[in-house]
């Protein structure tokens, strides 16, 4: 196992990490002791202070649903702070615009928003366990799901489900701890006090007083948590429902269909051999 992986000293990649969620752990990772790379489309004005105020963070324009710039994190990394990251946060996302929405149904060839929201996260994944393996050091990767991760819900059924792949990947990402060092595990949010989330009530012309929003800042907390904590191991996502209230929703254990249909493992232990470097 993985075993306690302290922020302090690491390396941390933050997809969507100029605002909401992304920009609470960005702060958050930073005044653990991190070197922190913000990866996002545009700075916002919050982002840009930490940017232009602290030595330990970097910004690089990053559309997520182009493999190109999800695979220049590496190198940007290894340019700017000699090695490649330790902690990989797919965070970006985008929950049912009218662009890209099962209703709506704009989209002629594919719906970007699964891009984004599935495909970013299962590629930074895969980016990750590659440069951690090529350098023959532990790795953490944290996808930002959502409570739509183990729930239902009629109006955004291409974001239910692109967060329910979230959470199957997680699962079965479980052993990639022990076989490959690099622990996968997620969040699962729930209302959060976002600009996506504000986005999303203001298009719906939602106005909901009696709900009460969780802070960006708890989930960050949450997030740290997972990365740091040896307890949480791999396949584990867990959802923060409301605020103080978190419960384990994936708990990383063997499902019935590893039962039925066994895992190659020599297949795998082969490609991660093969991708594994020299370095200490």
């Amino acid at each position: 196992m993985l075993g306690d992986f302290p922020l302090g000293g690491k390396i941390v990649v933050i997809t969507g990490g100029a605002s909401g969620i992304g920009l609470a752990f960005t702060k958050l990772a930073l005044t653990s002791g991190a070197k922190v790379i913000i990866a996002d489309l545009v700075l916002s004005p919050p982002a840009e202070l930490l940017i232009s105020d602290d030595p330990n963070a970097r910004f690089i324009r990053c559309d997520v649903g182009k493999w190109n710039d999800l695979e220049s994190l590496v190198p940007f990394s290894q340019k700017e702070f000699g090695d490649v990251p330790d902690v990989y946060a797919a965070n970006a996302g985008v929950g049912e615009p009218a662009w890209s929405s099962f209703w709506g149904d704009r989209e002629t060839e594919r719906y970007a928003q699964l891009d984004i929201n599935l495909g970013h996260p299962i590629k930074l994944t895969r980016i990750a366990i590659r440069a951690c393996l090529g350098r023959n050091k532990k790795g953490v990767v944290i996808i930002t799901s959502s409570i739509a991760g183990v729930n239902g819900h009629f109006a955004t059924a291409l974001y239910v489900a692109s967060k329910h792949g979230t959470i199957g990947f997680i699962k079965s990402l479980a052993k990639a701890e022990t076989e490959a060092q690099v622990k996968v595990v997620g969040i699962c949010p729930g209302l959060v006090e976002t600009p996506l989330l504000q986005k999303i009530m203001e298009s719906q012309n939602k106005d909901e007083p009696d709900v009460v929003l969780i802070k960006p800042s708890e989930i960050a907390d949450r997030m740290k948590d997972l990365v740091e904590k040896g307890t949480y191991r791999g396949g584990i996502a867990l959802a923060v429902s409301a605020p103080g209230d978190a419960t384990i929703v994936a708990d990383g254990s063997t499902s019935a269909l590893e039962d039925l249909l066994p895992s190659d493992l020599n297949v795998m232990r082969g490609i991660i051999a093969a991708e594994r470097g020299n370095d200490s």
